[in-house]
């Protein structure tokens, strides 16, 4: 398992996020150092430390300019407060390599909009439940964060 992984669909970045949402759909609720193939190692529990993990956390660059992608979103109970984030939970991809990802952000962040992954609070991720679907093929590289606890 890992970034050398036979593609399957000829978009690497499609290819490695469909198997880092394979392997957090194999995550149950209580089971379960940089780098995509690490991530998912951790995340599924096998090394010492990786129990209670339940999401990879990615950067996605688009193609082009080659930046992170940040999207935005409001939750339905505060539809007024518009957050930005760089850091996703992927949460589905379709065998057309379009995928549902929901913005992780930190609670205590009180920046709504960050210009760049840097600036943005990253301790605790957690998830927001604000999700948007983008097509996979309009980015050329991901970066895998350390799997995190990032659901409950």
């Amino acid at each position: 398992m890992g970034c050398g992984k036979d593609f399957e669909t000829g978009n690497c970045v499609c290819d490695i996020l469909s198997e880092i949402v394979e392997a957090q759909n194999d995550v149950i609720e209580n089971c379960c150092d940089t780098s995509c193939e690490q991530s998912i190692t951790d995340l599924l529990g096998e090394t010492d430390h990786g129990n209670g993990l339940d999401t990879v956390p990615v950067i996605l660059y688009c193609k082009g300019d080659c930046k992170p992608f940040q999207a935005y979103g409001a939750h339905p109970s505060n539809i007024g407060y518009v957050v930005g984030s760089f850091y996703f939970r992927v949460k589905k991809i379709t065998d057309d390599c379009c995928a549902v990802l929901e913005l992780l952000r930190d609670p205590g962040d009180e920046n709504p909009c960050p210009k760049n992954p840097v600036e943005q609070e990253t301790k605790p991720l957690r998830a927001t439940g604000i999700c948007m679907t983008v097509d996979l093929n309009c980015f050329c590289h991901v970066t895998c964060l350390p799997a995190i606890n990032a659901i409950n």
